[in-house]
């Protein structure tokens, strides 16, 4: 098994902090060089003279996730079938439960209760649908489109670019964070590693479709073309580079090479990626939080909400189901995490790297440490609860 011993490095444990600090230089960045970001995002490859992947954050994105994806031994996934109740707990939670439930709360709250506060009339410019050539003036969903600095941008509700970016995170299930998660909370590694290879695999098929369901009921930008685009780019080309190239470092190097010297160097190559894109982000976007600086206070409650009811509903089916401490922890905890990394990209790529639907996604990077932690806390102190 991959990372016999797994514990949060310096980069993991604070990460929250990181994530902090890259807000503020992004907004200072922003302020201060309001032209750098919008430079690195113009080297794009662009199709009918709308830019739709921006090369910069192709590589910064790539480099998240090839770290995840060449951890996992899909060699492990034929033992799943040993363990066939938290494994369909675990697939009945995020694709079946947790995409809906997103959706629901993140509608409530930016939607409803908090529409007032990120603004009424406020708008965000996001790109246009992938293969769509539509007139200036015409509506699209909730958007029209308008022309900015010479290319045509779909100007949305603020709230729905927010809506958007947490559909894309309710759909993105299981990081491979959760694996520092289950072992803390001293769960099966086993099956975190499975569901870990599954949910790599499921998503391929089911976070385009689900996705881009749920953006389309909330009147969204459904850029199927650009849809399943990104999930070839940022999961599928990543998948297939960790897998083949993990068997070749295993074949010429072997097992205890490749899981002691050479996953050592990883993460922080995927963690200052992760952090790089960040700082671009909240470059883009510091205008907005300092004008409504409590907008992501706004975001965070309901992603915070649904991450603890995603927990709840996994650990309570978990005792009902009969699942012993060692799976229903990580079954829970799988389900509460998000696959940030993805959202992140494919938002970027679906509506632009200075869309509210980006800002969205990387506010779950804002919260998912402490929450989680305190999650992970939360199973220890439960152990009893459930038969051995």
């Amino acid at each position: 098994m991959t990372e016999k011993k797994r514990d949060m490095g310096l980069f993991e444990r604070y990460l929250t902090l990181w994530v902090g600090l890259c807000i503020v230089l992004g907004i200072l960045l922003g302020a201060w060089l309001p032209q750098f970001a919008k430079s690195l995002e113009a080297m794009s490859i662009n199709v009918n003279g709308a830019p739709v992947i921006s090369i910069p954050i192709a590589v910064c994105l790539f480099f998240m996730m090839y770290p995840i994806m060449v951890k996992i031994d899909f060699a492990e996934v034929v033992k799943a079938g040993k363990t066939v109740k938290p494994v369909s707990l675990t697939l009945l939670i995020n694709w079946a439960v947790k995409p809906f439930t997103m959706y629901g709360i993140a509608y409530l709250f930016l939607g409803v209760l908090f529409q007032q506060f990120i603004g009424v009339d406020a708008v965000d410019l996001v790109k246009m649908p992938l293969g769509q050539d539509l007139a200036i003036g015409e509506r699209y969903g909730s958007g029209e489109v308008v022309m900015v600095d010479g290319v045509k941008m779909l100007q949305v509700p603020l709230w729905r670019s927010y809506l958007a970016g947490c559909i894309l995170l309710g759909a993105a299930p299981c990081t491979a964070m959760v694996l520092v998660w289950g072992y803390l909370a001293k769960g099966n590694d086993g099956h975190t590693l499975v569901m870990v290879a599954i949910n790599s695999l499921v998503m391929l098929l089911l976070y385009g479709l689900i996705g881009g369901f749920l953006l389309g009921v909330g009147q969204l930008p459904v850029p199927w073309e650009a849809l399943l685009l990104s999930i070839g780019v940022y999961v599928a080309l990543p998948l297939l580079a960790g897998f083949f190239s993990r068997k070749w470092m295993i074949a010429v190097k072997g097992l205890n090479w490749f899981e002691q010297t050479f996953l050592h160097y990883l993460t922080p190559i995927t963690i200052s990626a992760l952090l790089l894109t960040l700082v671009l982000l909240f470059s883009f976007k510091g205008e907005v939080i300092l004008e409504n600086p409590l907008t992501i206070l706004w975001i965070a409650i309901p992603l915070t909400l649904q991450t603890l009811v995603i927990f709840v509903i996994s650990y309570v089916l978990a005792k009902a189901w009969g699942l012993s401490y060692q799976n229903a922890a990580p079954s829970a905890l799988i389900g509460a995490s998000n696959h940030f990394e993805v959202a992140i990209a494919t938002a970027v790529m679906l509506f632009g790297l200075s869309s509210g639907a980006a800002l969205a996604t990387v506010v779950g990077v804002l919260i998912e440490v402490p929450l989680m932690l305190a999650l992970v806390a939360v199973c220890k102190r439960s152990q009893g609860w459930f038969s051995q």
